[in-house]
């Protein structure tokens, strides 16, 4: 990773994935409350789950850990997927572009981070 990265709040992909969590705070206050603690709960738990899962791998000592706790993160990101679009075909929301681009855009940049490691281990001889 890059000299000039001390925590992992330098990292974009974590700022992209706590504008996110807004988001998904935003869109899913107009649920109905009888998914209080259902959809509505979980979504926003799967969105806290992405940048809260790069924090604590960015904390951890290697990187074999910071990959794997990056991949959780990817996790995260497709159950936040699934729930964004049951929640449309709920009509408890409309489709919104913009989420649906941050959520390909944030994987995206998470493979990138996974396949930089990966490669900088390799070149280290790892």
């Amino acid at each position: 990773m890059d000299e000039k990265i001390r925590s992992h709040k330098d990292l974009q992909v974590w700022q992209e994935a706590m504008v996110l969590v807004t988001e998904i705070y935003r869109l899913s206050e107009n649920f109905p409350e009888s998914e209080k603690f259902g959809l509505t709960s979980q979504i926003r738990r799967s969105a806290i789950s992405i940048p809260s899962n790069i924090a604590e791998g960015f904390a951890r000592k290697g990187n074999k850990e910071l990959i794997q706790f990056l991949y959780i993160s990817i996790g995260s990101l497709s159950e936040l997927e699934t729930q964004y679009e049951i929640a449309k075909n709920l009509n408890y929301i409309k489709e919104a572009k913009e989420i649906t681009d941050k959520i390909i855009f944030i994987r995206i940049m998470l493979s990138n981070l996974i396949k930089s490691i990966k490669n900088k281990q390799q070149g280290d001889g790892r």
